[in-house]
């Protein structure tokens, strides 16, 4: 995924980054509503906030974008709180088995590094 608007370069990585996981979160709300989960290990659905862990992250991941395309001084404050919730995120779409919630984890985790080299 490629950005077409003009944004400082230093915002770059991490914008294709947060889009990737926006994208991975939707997919995976979407594909969760209305579906029992299934736990990776046997743990029951009640120990993981996937799929409300996807509703903050999209939350995040928007405000993040929109700052960093707004060349914000608020920008690092905001890509650091983002990294931790897609941590979050991570750890509960890890949970389970659905390949979608698998995909979420995975931008989760990618989104999270990248927003912690912005907010050093």
């Amino acid at each position: 995924m490629s950005l077409s608007v003009s944004v400082t370069d230093q915002y770059t990585s991490c914008m294709e980054a947060c889009l990737e996981c926006l994208i991975d979160c939707k997919v995976c709300l979407t594909k969760m509503a209305g579906m029992k989960s299934m736990t990776a290990e046997g743990s029951s659905e009640a120990n993981s906030d996937c799929p409300y862990c996807c509703i903050q992250c999209i939350e995040v991941l928007q405000a993040s974008i929109g700052l960093m395309a707004a060349d914000s001084k608020f920008s690092k404050q905001q890509c650091a709180l983002c990294a931790e919730v897609c941590e979050y995120c991570a750890e509960q779409c890890a949970a389970h088995d659905h390949e979608h919630c698998q995909r979420c984890a995975e931008s989760c985790r990618k989104c999270a590094a990248e927003c912690r080299k912005m907010a050093a």
